[in-house]
């Protein structure tokens, strides 16, 4: 496919950190000094601190915090980003650690300026925020926590403890896990590989290499069940010590809502609508395994490729599709997305040792995003690379908010991503007239959709589970059972699950990084189907409110932002629409056949 962009670019395959640190030996104890100065600044201050304080005088001081965030925020992200390139590397572990360690520390003397905002009466705070313009959501959202805020020692010592404690925990999981190596016969030839490689194969055309595949992540991960299932059970554990005993939550998920600004009755709402509708999914399941013939159909098959899709794809031409594509609707964001390639900010192969997954790194406001991903050559890289570079094109769309309010809050954060998807497939769709084409796109779109929204539902509706039961002193052994009832559920009758899914949770890095996450994209899966619905009806005078809905950054509430387009997150109504369209596109995907 011919790429239609302007410049021709090149699409480099490995990413420059040089534009964070060029030296980091060097440089890293003068970026600390410079960080610990204007850590002193505002520190010099506290004293003038006062409910009555000049607006003037606050700002000044929201002005220095801005610059200490800008630079933490660089190192951290360069920390980051260097240990992801080889999780192996003992240098990039140890910096890692460093940086955190001492970026810890700093953080900690500014603490006080949160709990001092959070003491000040209603009547000065209004008018202290009233001239602060972007940063007034940012300044909202402090004081939003204050009923789960500790005394400044306790908060210190609980970033402490999260250096050594939880933070450290999370990334022997990642050490352990991105170590694992595999080995799977293919045409006669043993292989071995990293994860990443090795699950390019359960979406391989013979059923036996599926399952095969399957069986050997879940041999060489049970293998580690005690020691991940004892991280799992920290972490979970460390959770519940901190967000019910000290921050006094109602709930172990409750901590996730309110850093998302998101009322426990909207996400309740997701999940109970996402389980209503599980049966579409199911009959879903049914088709395809007509479809690609598949008898019975299993939790092994449930990403087999349709006969179309054999097909490897170079990373040039990838990078082409997804640009030509984004093009197609929106001359801006294909300009944003070619940026990321042209500043060489995109690590985009698999490799040894390289942290698995694909993210992408928002750092501060006005740099162009980071951008990592494991590139295989399957169709389902292209949509993965577009998806990322959807969430860099919403970071640098905000690029005129502040470093506190450009990153949108953790259920929108999934819009841009979710909807540069749909725009690929909507492109490929419209361009391919073949049937069985046609109809292989289809179940592309449906896999993802299942896998984005109906499988990162359960994933939390299992948490809500696994954090009770470690509460009341499970074992892993037991965890894994629960997870297995809830596979089960989910399925139904549609899909055979066999025994090894019930470790699947162990292989999950969300589960242990982030606890709740997952909801996340459920919700945004959902609100792009209705919002890419708006695009259908209403063409391109859609596409200027989508591009000031990814302006808007993380600056006001997601409700606040959603009102605008007539999205009631707390409505069953709202949720049950995008289901709708789901079922839609299997009852087209049934006329198919």
């Amino acid at each position: 496919m011919a790429a239609k962009t302007r410049t021709g670019p090149s699409f480099p395959d490995r990413w420059d950190l040089t534009h964070l640190l060029d030296d980091p030996a060097k440089e890293l104890e003068p970026l600390l000094t410079e960080l610990e100065t204007t850590v002193a600044k505002i520190e010099a201050a506290r004293p003038t601190l006062s409910p009555t304080m000049a607006a003037k005088n606050l700002h000044a001081l929201l002005t220095l915090s801005e610059s200490f965030s800008q630079g933490s925020s660089k190192l951290g992200a360069f920390a980051y980003l260097w240990f992801s390139e080889n999780t192996k590397d003992a240098e990039a572990r140890s910096f890692k650690s460093r940086v955190e360690e001492r970026l810890t520390a700093l953080g900690n003397r500014l603490l006080f300026f949160d709990l001092w905002w959070q003491s000040v009466d209603e009547a000065n705070a209004e008018r202290l925020m009233a001239g602060a313009g972007d940063l007034r959501y940012h300044l909202e959202t402090i004081r939003r926590f204050k009923p789960h805020t500790l005394s400044e020692p306790e908060e210190k010592i609980v970033n402490l403890k999260n250096v050594t404690g939880r933070s450290a925990v999370h990334t022997l999981y990642d050490i352990v896990t991105n170590g694992l190596t595999f080995t799977l016969t293919v045409g006669g030839k043993k292989k071995t590989m990293n994860r990443e490689g090795l699950m390019a194969y359960v979406r391989s055309q013979k059923a036996g290499v599926r399952q095969a595949a399957y069986q050997e992540l879940y041999r060489v991960f049970t293998a580690q069940r005690d020691v991940l299932g004892e991280i799992y059970k920290t972490l979970v554990t460390d959770w519940k010590s901190e967000n019910l005993g000290l921050r006094q939550f109602a709930s172990p998920i409750a901590s996730r809502n309110l850093g998302n600004d998101v009322p426990d009755k909207a996400v309740d709402v997701l999940l109970a609508s996402c389980a209503k509708n599980a049966d579409i999914f199911q009959q879903y399941f049914r088709l395809k395994a007509k479809i690609c013939k598949i008898a019975p159909m299993s939790r092994y098959h449930l990403y087999a490729p349709h006969r179309t899709e054999a097909k490897k794809y170079r990373y040039q031409d990838a990078a082409k599709m997804v640009l030509e594509a984004y093009r197609g609707f929106s001359p801006t964001l294909a300009d944003l997305a070619e940026q990321v390639f042209r500043d060489r900010h995109i690590d985009g192969p698999t490799r040894p040792g390289k942290l698995g997954g694909a993210y992408c790194y928002s750092i501060v406001p006005g740099m162009t995003p980071y951008v990592m991903l494991n590139y295989t050559g399957e169709a389902r890289d292209i949509a993965t690379m577009a998806h990322e570079l959807g969430h860099a094109v919403h970071g640098m769309m905000a690029a005129d908010h502040s470093v506190f309010t450009f990153h949108s809050t953790l259920p929108l954060a999934e819009t841009a991503s979710v909807f540069g998807e749909r725009i690929l497939s909507d492109a490929l769709m419209s361009q391919e007239q073949n049937k069985a084409v046609r109809q292989g796109l289809l179940l592309g779109q449906l896999d993802d959709i299942y896998a984005t929204v109906l499988r990162q539902a359960y994933f939390v509706r299992f948490e809500k589970l696994a954090h009770q039961m470690i509460a009341d002193g499970a074992t892993a052994d037991q965890l894994a059972s629960a997870y297995l009832g809830e596979l089960r559920q989910q399925f139904g009758k549609a899909v055979k699950v066999p025994n090894e899914f019930q470790w699947e949770w162990i292989t999950i890095p969300h589960l242990f990084a982030s606890p709740f996450y997952c909801y996340a994209y459920s919700f945004g899966n959902l609100l792009v189907l209705a919002l890419y619905q708006m695009y259908r009806e209403q063409g391109q005078a859609f596409v200027p409110k989508y591009l000031q809905l990814l302006a808007t950054g993380g600056s006001q509430s997601p409700q606040d932002i959603l009102h605008k387009v007539g999205v009631d997150m707390t409505a069953d109504a709202f949720w049950q629409s995008g289901f709708d369209t789901i079922r839609e596109m299997v009852t087209q995907l049934e006329t198919t056949m």
